[in-house]
């Protein structure tokens, strides 16, 4: 399966009214700390608009809310893997995307069939707070080894300048949050993102 080479994480549904015109077609929704319905609002608004645009949107662990809405991908950290009911997710037709930071969450993750495997943080990250070290490219080529033709996502501090280096190493899509939204020309950031990921 191919995916989109660029993959950017937003926190909010807003993102992809800037995104999506200007030929983001992978994107991730990830929000956290925010009541249900406001949840369901952020998912439908968000699913409305990527197929609208032809783009593929990804849940970031609501998986309940991903099924109720009709989403087609969701993406599961180790932790959402704990609560998640996987048959249910299954039975909808979920495609999945699953986190893994060492080698027994990435055979955790490989048992359960995914769609992609992530693996993060490649480099430091300022996003949030994270247990694991940064992973660096010879990981990634590990992984990539490991995964065979499940696509690899790159994640974590990566950047524009920083992308060639995790494609070399073996990712199959690179994944971007705080390089773009922390950015001072977001649109022009993600241009440059398109350009390198062509």
């Amino acid at each position: 399966m191919m995916l989109p080479r660029f993959y950017p994480i937003f926190d909010d549904a807003a993102w992809l009214d800037r995104a999506l015109p200007l030929g983001v077609r992978l994107v991730q929704l990830r929000i956290k700390d925010r009541p249900d319905a406001e949840l369901r609002a952020q998912v439908r608004r968000g699913l409305d608009h990527a197929r609208s645009h032809g783009v593929t949107l990804v849940v970031n662990d609501h998986w309940q809310i991903a099924i109720d809405e009709g989403a087609d991908w969701l993406h599961l950290g180790q932790e959402d893997l704990d609560q998640a009911d996987l048959p249910a997710i299954r039975r909808a037709g979920l495609k999945l995307g699953i986190s893994t930071h060492n080698h027994a969450e990435l055979d955790r993750a490989l048992a359960l069939g995914p769609d992609y495997i992530a693996l993060g943080p490649v480099y430091p990250t300022i996003l949030k707070q994270m247990k694991w070290h940064q992973q660096g490219l010879d990981r990634v080529t590990e992984w990539k080894r490991l995964v065979g033709p499940i696509p690899l996502i790159a994640i974590g501090g990566m950047t524009v300048e920083r992308a060639a280096g995790a494609f070399a190493a073996g990712a199959d899509v690179v994944s971007a949050v705080t390089d773009i939204t922390l950015n001072p020309d977001p649109e022009e950031r993600m241009r440059d993102w398109l350009r390198v990921t062509a």
